[in-house]
């Protein structure tokens, strides 16, 4: 039986995985911590480039580390920011979250421990994820 991950740890680990973040021009790091079904974690943090349209974000990161392990199937994605207000995944990792899991829980927090909490279908009503399958 896996070690069921809890909010605390979770969190932990977005907020320990911004630490990584590669910045250098928005100098807005971000951490993510993706919760597998098999009760595995892995991260992610967001990397720049002076080209920004080839910057990845720290959600997409964490999934793509997770799907190169095998791993398909998520339960919740935590994200760190140093932000006035929790941030919410942008379009585009909404979408890569959704194709693997379409109601996963984002929990979004700030350095300061303000906290917002939603599903994924809530951030990305009408998904076309899974149509082909």
């Amino acid at each position: 039986m896996p070690h069921l991950v809890n909010d605390e740890e979770l969190l932990a680990a977005a907020k320990a995985a911004r630490a990584s973040a590669y910045a250098p021009y928005s100098k807005f790091a971000v951490g993510a911590a993706l919760l597998t079904a098999e009760g595995e974690v892995f991260t992610g943090c967001n990397v720049e480039n002076l080209s920004f349209g080839l910057t990845v974000c720290a959600e997409r990161n964490a999934v793509f580390a997770a799907v190169n392990a095998g791993r398909r199937s998520f339960l919740r994605i935590a994200v760190c920011a140093d932000s006035k207000e929790p941030v919410a995944p942008c379009g585009a990792c909404r979408q890569v979250l959704a194709e693997f899991a379409p109601d996963v829980e984002v929990i979004s927090i700030t350095l300061t421990g303000d906290e917002y909490r939603a599903r994924m279908s809530e951030l990305l009503p009408r998904s076309r994820a899974g149509i082909l399958g």
